[in-house]
This record gives C-alpha cells, structure tokens and sequence, in this order.
C-alpha cells in the first residue's frame, strides 16, 4: 500500500520510526516532512499528504504532533479525508471499522513508542465493515447547501 506520512517537529522522531515500520512491511511510503524537530508550522506538512489521500495518489496517511489534535483537524479540512485521531488500539479498530478512516493521527507527546507502534499495525489490518457504516461515510462526504456552488 502506498502511504503518505507528515509531521511537525513535535512528532518527526515517531514519524521517522513509523516510516521504518512501514516500509519494513512492504508498504510504500511518500514523506512530507518535516525533516528535523526543528520548530515548524504543522499545516505546511499536514495539508499537502491529507491531499494526496484524497486525489487517490496515496491509499492511506499518517500524521503526528504532539498531541496528534492539530493535525487530524488539518487534514480534516481536505474533501474526502477521513482523519481519525487514535489513542490505543480500539480507537484506532473502530476508527478503521466504523469510520473507514483513511488517515490517523496520532500524538507522540501522548504516547509510547510501543502503544503508537500498536495503534498503526492496528489501524492498518483493519479492515471497513461497510454495511450500515457506508450511508455514515456518505453523509460526511456530502456538501452542505451553503458549499454548492
């Protein structure tokens, strides 16, 4: 799987430690930067990988920060991004499950290495159930009336 992965400063150790996770498993991996925890402005790396998961150019993508809360409402702001921000293994389960969440967030200020490590083999083996879920995700895609043009 192809996957697109961005962080600020405050999430670029994890970051660097997930992209040897997922290549080790075979995936794919497009890096957005940031490229040291030199202080940056998270938006100017989350904004052009939540892109690439919506145009379809990569399946899936990670984002960290400190808490992971900035990021997930960055990539939030993009059409047909669904960015779930996982803080143990069920959140990241149900977020696939239910949500068909195509991003995670996650904040390594919040968490160990061990629990982040978990929370990404979890949200990537997990599979949609679609089902009742699918009018869910529709409905979150939709315009609102005030958006079309």
């Amino acid at each position: 799987m192809k996957i697109a992965i961005a962080s600020d400063h405050a999430g670029f150790l994890y970051k660097g430690r997930i992209v040897e996770l997922l290549r080790a498993a075979g995936h794919e991996v497009v890096d957005f930067g940031t490229d040291s925890t030199d202080s940056v402005d998270y938006p100017r790396f989350i904004r052009p990988a939540a892109e690439a998961v919506a145009r379809g150019e990569c399946a899936r993508g990670i984002v960290l920060g400190g808490s992971g809360n900035g990021e997930a409402m960055a990539a939030n702001r993009v059409r047909g991004v669904r960015c779930a921000l996982c803080w143990d293994t069920t959140s990241a389960r149900l977020a696939r499950q239910h949500n068909d969440a195509n991003m995670l967030s996650l904040g390594e200020r919040m968490l160990s290495w061990e629990e982040a490590r978990s929370i990404v083999e979890t949200w990537l083996e997990t599979p949609f159930e679609g089902g009742r879920h699918v009018a869910r995700i529709r409905q979150l895609d939709e315009r609102s009336p005030e958006e079309t043009p």
